[in-house]
């Protein structure tokens, strides 16, 4: 009984600190809006130079991290710092290696710390989200110096061979790079020479010359203008918002643990539940990622081409694609368009290098990257059996669905809800964190799609990967380019 009104006190401070850390990201995003859209009047490409453009990004980078996180924002800073010595004393050989091991290694550890410092309390504005960011920037400009320098291009798949690096960035472009005020505070990562592209004034114009104008009836070049992208992705953000505010608070994960729950309600109609508290959780990063991107357009930077019927596309740094992800059928589309710049980190850094394995690594990376909370790893580990299982499925049966409209319709019915209900299944302990909760979960949904996908590996083959395929292409390539 004494102990209760010091627990309640602790808890209202916790509740206080949290808020205002979410009205910093806010603010500091909202800030951020405003600072794009005069970063892309006043300080173009026409009127500015590429230094005074690097050195702004970088300047509003920095405050906009110190006022969000104040003190904690040291941690970036060090981290940026230790890795530019790397960059600049490692052996191109071992750039990458060393890269990736100081960052990984410094965002583990301030992982770790988290954890005795807030237990299990996770806090969504806290620094470790732009710790996380720049691990992902750092690495891939080291991968990509990497291929530039120290490898053959035989060597490298086309999209290597594009994003290659071909020499040491100088400390301006790399701190512009890494502490720009368009992504410090929620990315999303980009690759180094789209970055440099956008801030010599090339980004635009690159795209716009892989189109055919002249046959479209143009003169000359248009000039795309990011505003109607930046209304549209601002509409999504307010009913992101909006749904946040309704829909989060009222339908708790924890809820579908709650043992009067359990008892009462039949097991498809916890299934049920588990769809509608998992699209709860969604909106918010659905406001966060959209309003990044929005940030990131504002400053001119996103423009990703023309597509078929014309129009202007603004989503080369879009972190999601929402009516793919809602209406995805396959496990691989989900993940293909959910935080969609970590995914193709993931592919850049690991999926694309490992030399075996690369599914079970790319899972057990993004776990690593996210934090050591456990309920992380129950959910990637979950997520390497049920992502096997569903290509053995797709590999083994889809191919029968296809003789006609109503059999596909039917399919891609049955493996939309499966889809769906796998996602919920997997990331429920990601919300949850801990083990118990977990384990709790589980059991009361009897552990159905662990079960389901081992039954699936066991019974369905398993056909050669086409990164098993080009990895083999690659080195009889690589082989016979040595030979001669």
């Amino acid at each position: 009984e004494r102990l209760l009104p010091f627990l309640l006190q602790e808890s209202q401070q916790l509740f206080c600190f949290v808020c205002l850390l979410q009205i910093n990201f806010v603010a500091c995003q909202l800030f951020a809006l405003l600072a794009a859209f005069w970063f892309r009047i006043y300080l173009s490409p026409s009127h500015a130079s590429s230094a005074v453009r690097h050195a702004f990004a970088t300047l509003f980078g920095i405050y906009f991290a110190v006022f969000c996180f104040g003190w904690y924002s040291i941690h970036l800073f060090v981290l940026v710092m230790m890795n530019y010595g790397i960059m600049n004393m490692a052996s191109i050989p071992n750039i990458h290696r060393y890269s990736f091991v100081v960052a990984m290694g410094y965002l583990t550890l301030c992982h770790i710390s988290r954890i005795y410092i807030f237990h299990y309390g996770i806090l969504t504005t806290d620094f470790s989200g732009p710790l996380m960011i720049i691990t992902q920037k750092i690495t891939t400009l080291a991968c990509q110096l990497h291929d530039g320098i120290g490898r053959q291009a035989e060597e490298l798949t086309a999209e290597q061979n594009r994003l290659a690096v071909k020499s040491r960035p100088s400390l301006l472009e790399y701190l512009s790079y890494l502490l720009n005020f368009m992504s410090i505070i929620a990315g999303p990562c980009s690759n180094y020479k789209d970055y440099i592209a956008f801030i010599e004034g090339r980004h635009v114009h690159m795209k716009l010359l892989e189109v055919n104008w002249k046959q479209k009836g143009y003169d000359r070049l248009p000039d795309p203008s990011p505003t109607a992208a930046v209304m549209y992705k601002l509409c999504i953000t307010l009913v992101s918002l909006i749904l946040f505010l309704t829909l989060t608070k009222n339908f708790p994960m924890a809820y579908i643990i709650d043992n009067e729950f359990l008892d009462k309600t039949p097991f498809l109609s916890r299934l049920g539940y588990l769809y509608v508290v998992t699209q709860a959780a969604k909106p918010k990063y659905y406001f966060a990622w959209t309003l990044a991107d929005a940030v990131n357009n504002a400053a001119g930077y996103g423009f990703s081409g023309v597509d078929e019927r014309g129009t202007f596309r603004w989503d080369l740094l879009s972190n999601l694609n929402i009516w793919n992800i809602e209406t995805a059928t396959s496990f691989k589309m989900y993940i293909e368009n959910w935080n969609i710049q970590t995914a193709a980190w993931l592919k850049r850094v690991c999926y694309d290098r490992a030399p075996w394995y690369p599914t079970a690594l790319t899972f057990i990376l993004s776990a690593l990257w996210h934090g050591i909370y456990p309920g992380y790893y129950f959910t990637f580990l979950t997520g390497i059996l049920i992502t096997l299982a569903a290509r053995a499925i797709r590999n083994n049966c889809r191919h029968y669905f296809l003789s006609s409209v109503p059999l596909k319709r039917a399919y891609d019915i049955v493996t939309w809800v499966v889809t769906q209900l796998a996602v919920c299944y997997t990331v429920a302990p990601f919300v949850m964190l801990a083990v118990e909760p977990t384990i709790k979960f589980y059991k009361s949904v009897y552990f159905h799609m662990h079960i389901l996908s081992i039954l699936v590996l066991l019974l369905l083959p398993i056909r050669p990967q086409a990164h098993s395929l080009r990895r083999a292409q690659n080195q009889a390539t690589l082989n016979s380019v040595k030979s001669k």
